[in-house]
């Protein structure tokens, strides 16, 4: 029906290559969190350190980067089912050399960060590829809908991969838990295979080889683009300054009386907001200004992080209250993430398309590790629940100050004519 809030799954519904391409990427995404929890599960066998595992973040940041600008330069200029096929094929074989040295038994410190730094780069580049491919297999109408579901199903595997790798690892061990992600990844290789050739569309930037030079046009596309511009510093609001994961060991352990629960409580919260947020996205996909979208989500968000913080303070009662309110957050960033994608296929032009994704893709990487550090270093001279407070309330300043200084472009941004 029309006025539905039940979720949107046209896309599902009228493109087969798009329905394969979504279950692949969901069941693969469910391996890779998997493999996130079990990492640093071997890492802390292996070492005892807390630091070494932390350090698994900053020996992937790099890769990442790296991989976000110039693979976005690759996906541009060669056939993004090709780029999208080989690079996730490298990632299929890291899976199956964390199997390998897990088997082994290598114990080995280096090994483990060897594999997942060369990982990350195919991940960095697999990512912007897959979704400058979504364009390609629907109309634009489809595309807030479509990402909805794209949104959901990260939410989803991140509410269930740490599940996974939990009872994996209780029952089997190391070795099983990394073979789930490597079968998982077979059904992201085998919707990739089925779908068409998808050959590069050149526009101005024919002839740009895909190397520093054309990551630089993809810097100045950027520059000249005001709504996308605006869409990427109201994201970093709420990642620079309302990164809350930091806090949760020490709100669960201290705050809310050492109780081991709240952690997992914490944690999952904000992924079973956007998964609540989801089945009752369906009036998503006929919001036309979906700039105003963003700020107004990015601002709730903020303020659902700040009343979490009062909640903490007025802890240990109001853990479900604290709960609710970053389930609310997660709400908020589900409907902020659905559009920020949105604007990227629809207002980008397909020749861009690999390297502006490219760039979300640091930005994304960059800014929660920034966040996270911040905020932990905030909660060092103010205590987790008020350094919580006060990131939710920087966090809606902020989008208010990056909103004037946009002179209020990226409210005015209409779905219908969408102009980056």
């Amino acid at each position: 029906m029309a006025g539905s809030w039940f979720p949107d799954t046209t896309p599902l519904r009228i493109s087969p290559d798009y329905r394969r391409l979504w279950v692949g990427n969901t069941v693969a995404y469910l391996g890779v969190t998997t493999t996130t929890v079990t990492v640093a599960y071997q890492m802390y066998q292996l070492t005892g350190s807390s630091f070494a595992v932390g350090a698994i973040g900053l020996v992937a940041i790099l890769p990442f980067i790296i991989g976000g600008l110039y693979g976005g330069a690759l996906v541009d200029h060669f056939d993004r089912k090709r780029v999208a096929l080989i690079t996730a094929g490298a990632t299929w074989l890291g899976a199956l050399a964390l199997v390998s040295q897990a088997m082994l038994s290598l114990n080995s410190q280096l090994c483990l960060y060897l594999i997942v730094g060369v990982q990350s780069v195919f991940v960095a580049v697999n990512g912007p590829a897959r979704n400058a491919i979504i364009p390609r297999l629907l109309p634009r109408h489809a595309l807030a809908a479509a990402n909805a579901l794209s949104v959901s199903a990260t939410a989803l595997a991140l509410a269930l991969g740490p599940l996974v790798a939990g009872v994996i690892l209780t029952w089997q061990g190391v070795a099983a838990a990394y073979l789930v992600d490597a079968l998982a990844y077979t059904a992201l290789l085998y919707a990739l295979v089925r779908l068409p050739p998808m050959p590069v569309v050149y526009g101005e930037n024919k002839g740009t080889a895909p190397g520093f030079a054309s990551v630089l046009n993809g810097f100045r596309f950027l520059r000249q683009a005001p709504n996308l511009r605006a869409s990427f510093l109201v994201d970093m609001c709420a990642m620079v300054f309302a990164e809350p994961q930091a806090l949760f060991p020490a709100l669960a352990l201290g705050v809310y009386a050492g109780n081991p629960s709240a952690l997992g409580l914490l944690q999952a919260a904000p992924s079973i907001g956007a998964l609540i947020g989801f089945t009752v996205s369906g009036p998503l996909h006929r919001i036309r200004r979906q700039g105003l979208a963003i700020v107004l989500a990015v601002a709730g968000y903020g303020t659902a992080i700040t009343f979490a913080g009062v909640a903490a303070i007025g802890a240990p009662g109001l853990l479900v209250l604290g709960v609710v309110m970053l389930s609310i957050a997660g709400g908020f960033d589900m409907v902020s993430a659905t559009f920020r994608f949105t604007m990227l296929q629809a207002a980008v032009p397909d020749d861009l398309r690999g390297r502006i994704q490219g760039l979300f893709t640091v930005v994304v990487v960059g800014g929660p590790r920034l966040g996270q550090f911040l905020i932990g270093s905030a909660a060092m001279w103010l205590g987790e629940p008020v350094a919580m407070v006060v990131g939710g309330v920087a966090c809606a300043v902020a989008v208010g100050v990056t909103t004037a200084f946009n002179r209020g472009r990226l409210l005015r941004y209409d779905a219908r004519d969408p102009s980056p």
